[in-house]
């Protein structure tokens, strides 16, 4: 009789180019959850195609987290006016509550804290269910809430945390 097969744990791993198909799927089923809150020009900017992902890895650091040998959450970060910016944080909807999110929060942390800069910042949306509530658990406050007509019809709220 054979063992059960274990489920494995979640990795989270710099991402490579090679990465990019999968993560640009990723972010298109994490963010169309949420398309009818969304303008159609906010939808193209959120899920955007490989391409921007790849392009990205020359711009600052990108993680994947791999579960099952399938890509299933991601973050990228850049550098803004000075300070660290947090982009795209995706989870796949079919794995979502199983602390994706926390992992790709706690590779930022240790790649922040590597850096010189004081501060990283965020937008989210309020309907982005869960989202606010995990970047205050690791640190981050509200700054202001962001009006439509600043990012393609779309409300939101911008966030921040000091290092």
């Amino acid at each position: 009789m054979s063992e059960p097969k274990k489920a494995s744990q979640p990795e989270v791993r710099l991402a490579t180019e090679a990465d990019s198909p999968a993560i640009a799927e990723v972010v298109k089923r994490a963010f169309g959850t949420y398309r009818e809150n969304y303008t159609p020009e906010a939808m193209v900017v959120v899920t955007p195609e490989a391409e921007e992902f790849t392009r990205r890895l020359l711009v600052g650091p990108q993680w994947v987290v791999e579960l099952d040998g399938d890509i299933v959450g991601t973050v990228s970060v850049t550098v803004e006016e000075g300070d660290l910016y947090v982009k795209t944080m995706a989870v796949d909807p079919s794995v979502q509550g199983r602390g994706i999110a926390h992992l790709l929060m706690n590779a930022i942390d240790e790649y922040a804290h590597s850096t010189t800069h004081e501060r990283i910042f965020l937008y989210t949306t309020y309907f982005s269910v869960g989202a606010k509530e995990l970047y205050s658990k690791h640190g981050y406050s509200w700054v202001r809430d962001t009006p439509p007509e600043e990012w393609y019809g779309v409300p939101g709220l911008e966030m921040e945390k000091f290092l």
